[in-house]
């Protein structure tokens, strides 16, 4: 099946709940009303990361996501601790998590130990793994060529994320065509800086988008998800998906 049975589409859009807000009741209203946004516009997954909230924020959208009857899939990315990703998925039934970095990030001796520990979790999670490599602010401590870290990558998730240098920084295509080369038919989520004008190059390569800042009214992490921003890009990936 993979994690592309989680989509009702093909070339599904992943948008970003940031946890944002002043208090707990704060984060969780702004949560409920981006996924309605959402929603209302064709956007076919949410992921809630703990980008401005923690741990608990986190926990509050994904039990509110949870005890919705599962209207739309959604996963987790606690970022720095990815431990923490596992333990939500499992209390919240989630469909996938996101790792930022599965293999590169920390220093050879300790790869054996990040493989053990990415197989024990997942053994023990029934959510998918979506895993970075050269991933936005991730260091780079491999010794390895690219393809054989993509190569690990592939056997420790069920999709590999690429980015640019930053959130919001467009994903250079040559970095996509990269990865494909390498990856073969192996699921690859394009996972910063999806605009409507880069969108078609990059699904033409990707299997899937996660999207954050394009989505805000100021086309920044920091603003508020708009509307007419996510109607705007949701009516390009349309017209990929008639296309083919």
């Amino acid at each position: 099946m993979g994690i592309l049975s989680c989509f009702e589409n093909e070339k599904p859009v992943i948008g970003m709940i940031h946890t944002k807000g002043e208090g707990d009741e704060d984060v969780l209203r702004r949560a409920k009303e981006e996924i309605a946004v959402y929603e209302e516009n064709g956007v076919d997954s949410v992921m809630v990361e703990t980008y401005f909230g923690d741990f608990r924020n986190v926990g509050q959208v994904l039990a509110y996501l949870a005890a919705r009857r599962r209207t739309i899939p959604y996963g987790v990315n606690c970022l720095n601790f990815d431990m923490m990703s596992f333990e939500l998925a499992n209390r919240y039934r989630c469909d996938y998590i996101q790792i930022d970095s599965v293999v590169g990030h920390v220093k050879p001796r300790d790869e054996a130990s990040l493989d053990a520990f990415l197989r024990t979790y997942r053994e023990r999670c029934g959510a998918y793994v979506m895993g970075g490599v050269r991933f936005k602010y991730q260091p780079v401590l491999s010794e390895k060529t690219l393809a054989e870290d993509l190569e690990t990558a592939m056997t420790r998730c069920d999709a590999v994320c690429v980015t640019g240098e930053g959130t919001g920084l467009e994903t250079s295509m040559t970095k996509i065509k990269s990865f494909r080369r390498a990856l073969g038919d192996f699921p690859l989520f394009v996972c910063a800086g999806v605009t409507p004008d880069s969108v078609a190059e990059q699904l033409e390569y990707c299997d899937a988008a996660v999207v954050g800042s394009y989505f805000k009214d100021t086309y920044k992490d920091t603003g508020d998800v708009c509307a007419a921003h996510v109607r705007e890009l949701m009516s390009k990936v349309e017209a990929i998906r008639a296309a083919h």
